[in-house]
């Protein structure tokens, strides 16, 4: 069996050392914040480049606490798009602001940029311009929104931007990574991910002083002082064996993206010339590989083919946010079209993508391919 997905390969991957760092907390009496979450606040800060580090509790509260740090609140409206995983929305919601969902490019998997620019100068123009107040950008599967033309929008729109980085851990463009762009950045550490715990985690990232000052208030009750809420805040911790964890995983984690991209580039080379849509990949981006995405017009045929040959697929995600029954019919007054995004959730296809996955296994899946399409 290929499985789509498989976290425990790192964990059997790096044993003896995760093993010891659980001990390590353990032993050390520390069960809540402490010395291990600084610790690992500062490395990825420092490996994002950003000046600092909010942990917090998982992904969804990360991009939650990014927007409230960044002065997103009650009433407020924030473009986003609807392919994306509902984490997305729902922080967005938990602040009490609405999303604007605007579509994602034709031919790729991430927000169309000149659909923001003519959503957000609408807007502005409109009697819901003053509630306008912020863009999340979800850097989706590994790649990027290109940050330049983003900027541009937000700063000519006076948005602030927040990058959704939940699937982009040592995604850069031009060299620079993601998560360094924004105003603020919102990781999540679930085990599935580039950089995943042995359970759930999140990192909030800037470099702004202001804003990380309210992030960690807000993710402890708003405590200045222990018992005294300066603000309302949330419970919102990273515990320290994550922390000590996701501080072993850190260090391996270029090495893991590279094994990513070699799984990626025989997936490419493997599928050249069929049926199937392999992901584009512009040259200033350098891709994280989270998942490796195919589009194809037969997607259940082929998933239902590869099912029964033992290969694992999955589908991110099969039914977008604005058609979910939780938002249908909600927030769709200020969108313009979502075309592009209802195509994508009809035909894409996520391949067998962990840095564990041997090359032989990737061939093996490429052939099944090559075979259910009659190449």
């Amino acid at each position: 069996m290929i499985p789509q997905v498989d976290p425990r390969a790192s964990y059997r991957e790096d044993k003896a050392l995760l093993d010891a760092a659980v001990l390590r907390v353990l032993d050390s009496g520390m069960y809540i914040m402490g010395q291990e979450v600084e610790a690992f606040e500062a490395e990825f800060a420092a490996w994002i480049g950003a000046r600092h580090g909010i942990a917090v509790a998982n992904g969804t509260q990360a991009v939650e606490i990014a927007l409230r740090s960044v002065g997103v609140g009650a009433g407020d409206l924030v473009l986003t798009v609807s392919h994306t995983a509902v984490a997305t929305a729902a922080a967005i919601r938990a602040c009490g602001a609405e999303p604007v969902w605007v579509d994602v490019a034709d031919g790729h998997f991430t927000m169309d940029v000149g659909l923001l620019d003519e959503t957000a100068a609408t807007l502005r123009a409109g009697p819901d311009g003053a509630r306008l107040k912020a863009v999340v950008a979800v850097h989706l599967y590994g790649a990027m929104v290109e940050p330049g033309p983003l900027l541009e929008v937000c700063r000519r729109h006076e948005l602030k931007l927040v990058e959704d980085c939940a699937q982009a851990h040592g995604a850069a463009w031009d060299g620079k990574r993601a998560g360094s762009f924004g105003d603020a950045s919102a990781f999540s550490f679930y085990p599935t991910k580039n950089l995943g715990a042995l359970g759930d985690g999140g990192m909030v990232c800037t470099s702004d002083d202001a804003a990380a000052e309210l992030a960690r208030l807000i993710r402890q009750y708003g405590w200045k002082e222990r018992y005294i809420s300066a603000i309302e805040g949330i419970n919102s911790r990273l515990d320290p064996v994550q922390a000590a964890i996701l501080r072993i995983g850190l260090v391996r984690l270029e090495e893991r993206n590279q094994r990513r991209r070699a799984i990626a580039a025989l997936y490419d080379a493997g599928l050249t010339g069929g049926a199937i849509t392999t992901p584009a990949v512009p040259a200033p981006l350098t891709h994280a590989y989270h998942q490796y995405v195919v589009r194809t017009t037969d997607r259940d045929g082929l998933a239902a083919r590869l099912r029964a040959e033992g290969v694992g697929t999955g589908i991110h995600y099969p039914v977008p946010v604005h058609a979910q029954p939780a938002y249908l019919g909600r927030f769709d007054r200020h969108c313009r079209t979502l075309r592009n995004t209802e195509a994508v959730a009809a035909d894409i296809l996520s391949l067998p993508m962990y840095p564990q996955l041997t090359h032989d296994d990737a061939r093996r899946v490429t052939d099944l391919i090559r075979k259910f399409q009659g190449a």
